[in-house]
């Protein structure tokens, strides 16, 4: 592993610590912007959110709904990728039920902390939350039937790593239901700066990338079913909301979101580990 990898992680983990005991920020377009206000934008419904635990809701950071119309049924067992506060894997632990299992992965001591105080409160007895990196997942190979994720591979600095590892941890015939950001011709400006990064935007891949990258991991059936791109308003709260206000200042991000409306969108990615 670089010294390049490793700094990176540990700026992203560093920056959701602060993001999770932060409390709620101001909209870089005029409003209140709570925290995790990506949940409310991203198409989790009001009945699902009402079920959770509050702290499970507002500390989220994604950016879609994964389990958003996922055919996960009773028994099997679900993982999450960089489970953060634990809403995917509250929402996954009601789908499977108790023969189910859900499972969470994160690297971040603070987000790790949160998701069990969550699960505690929810009264799941079929989810947890395990210390680990996305790239080397402290699951074991064909265990389980779906992968779900939620803004957080484009965080990995090594993506084809994490692809590598959704293969290896499905079962054949197993599925992967990943919302994540994509961009295309992020200014250089973008690229280098750590606060985008933090942010979903510098460090994520086009989506073409992304398909090519599932399919050299020997996923098939690989597809794009939703897209949402976003517009300059709703990418300066994004920066501001996932990264503490970043450093910048409401006025900076609101700026830097003006280049790049119509270059960053969420994708909701489908694919499946073939049967032989």
């Amino acid at each position: 592993m670089s010294k390049t990898n490793t700094g990176i992680r540990r700026a992203v983990s560093e920056a959701y610590a602060k993001a999770v005991t932060r409390p709620a920020t101001r909209s870089c377009c005029g409003g209140p912007t709570p925290k995790g206000v990506t949940a409310k934008l991203a198409g989790y419904s009001g009945d699902e959110l009402d079920a959770l635990p509050p702290e499970a809701v507002v500390n989220s950071f994604g950016c879609g709904n994964p389990l958003a119309f996922a055919e996960v049924k009773e028994g099997e067992v679900v993982l999450d990728l960089g489970a953060g506060a634990g809403i995917d894997v509250l929402l996954a632990a009601a789908k499977v039920g108790p023969t189910g299992r859900s499972i969470g992965v994160d690297m971040t001591d603070e987000m790790i902390a949160k998701a069990n105080e969550n699960i505690a409160a929810s009264g799941f007895s079929n989810a947890e939350v395990r210390k680990g990196i996305i790239e080397d997942l402290p699951v074991d190979a064909e265990s389980v039937d779906w992968v779900i994720s939620n803004c957080v591979i484009n965080l990995s600095p090594e993506k084809d790593r994490v692809f590598a590892e959704i293969a290896r941890v499905l079962r054949p015939g197993g599925r992967m239901v990943v919302s994540d950001i994509v961009v295309e011709d992020l200014p250089e400006s973008v690229r280098t700066n750590p606060t985008y990064y933090s942010a979903c935007v510098a460090g994520a891949i086009s989506e073409a990338e992304y398909v090519d990258g599932l399919r050299r991991a020997g996923l098939e059936d690989v597809e794009v079913r939703e897209r949402l791109v976003y517009d300059a308003c709703q990418i300066a709260d994004l920066i501001e909301s996932e990264t503490c206000g970043g450093g910048d200042g409401a006025g900076e991000a609101t700026g830097a979101a003006q280049s790049l409306a119509g270059k960053v969108w969420s994708a909701q990615f489908h694919a499946r580990k073939p049967l032989a």
